[in-house]
């Protein structure tokens, strides 16, 4: 047993949908979370810059002597998950291998379409994996990098918001698919608008939540489960508190959250 932390880190606050499923699946398991909201979005930067950012976060979250890593964030898993996992001594966990997979499993898959930001449809990281697993199945990507503004701006259930994604999502009507990959951990948040905007019912894949149920797996195998009576998740953002804050807590379900500004980089 193991009651170190497991760290958790975005480029916002959409890993946050990897938390809420953590802590119903793992409610013994300490969390710190770092949104690194200053900085972004991600989906718009260089390789460079978003390996840099990954490090340092990585780093703080090291202060906390976690045990277990996870990218909650597509974007810095296509674009830092193997430069992490050469620089940590601890196990780090991206979404997309896990997301991937459990579009495998759906009884239709031959065709898959994936929503992204800018970065991580351009990087493939989705058809790679998905191709590597099943090379007979046609993945088909969109950039749909307006859906984490949406998100980071508190405007999810807005007309506006419902207007962005309807008129982006036509791609889709028109290029169907048998189910769609949220290939963004702040997609989840937008799922409603998402499925009213599209003409025919399919599945759509959380991969952040795919990627808390890999973890419960991977810490049974390593025998690093905590069994504390009491764990406690800590949030931090490179940005506003407050702002944090509001989201957090609806989606969360939670009003009492332990929120606070860290700095990283220059």
């Amino acid at each position: 047993m193991d009651k170190r932390p497991i760290g958790v880190m975005d480029s916002g606050i959409g890993g946050l949908t990897v938390v809420k499923v953590l802590q119903k699946e793992l409610p013994n398991e300490s969390i710190v979370f770092v949104g690194d909201q200053a900085r972004l979005p991600y989906g718009t930067r260089s390789t460079e810059e978003i390996q840099q950012f990954s490090l340092q976060i990585a780093h703080f979250l090291q202060t906390y002597d976690i045990k277990l890593m996870i990218i909650a964030c597509n974007t810095a898993t296509a674009a830092a998950l193997d430069y992490l996992r050469a620089q940590l001594p601890i196990p780090v966990i991206g979404v997309i291998s896990p997301g991937s997979h459990a579009a495998l499993k759906l009884e239709h898959h031959q065709t898959i379409g994936v929503i992204g930001t800018n970065k991580t449809i351009e990087s493939k990281a989705y058809s790679r994996q998905i191709n590597d697993l099943d090379s007979s199945v046609n993945v088909i990507g969109l950039a749909t990098q307006e859906f984490v503004t949406l998100v980071e701006k508190n405007q999810m259930g807005t007309e506006h918001s419902q207007s962005v994604i309807t008129q982006k999502m036509q791609y889709f009507n028109q290029h169907r698919v048998d189910a769609l990959i949220l290939g963004c951990t702040h997609f989840p948040l937008l799922a409603n608008e998402i499925k009213r905007s599209l003409d025919y019912d399919i599945p759509m894949i959380d991969a952040g939540a795919a990627t808390a149920e890999y973890v419960k797996s991977k810490l049974i195998d390593l025998n690093a489960e905590s069994d504390a009576n009491t764990s406690k998740t800590v949030y931090f953002t490179t940005g506003n508190p407050n702002d944090f804050r509001a989201v957090a807590s609806k989606w969360l379900e939670n009003d009492m959250l332990d929120v606070s500004n860290i700095k990283l980089g220059d």
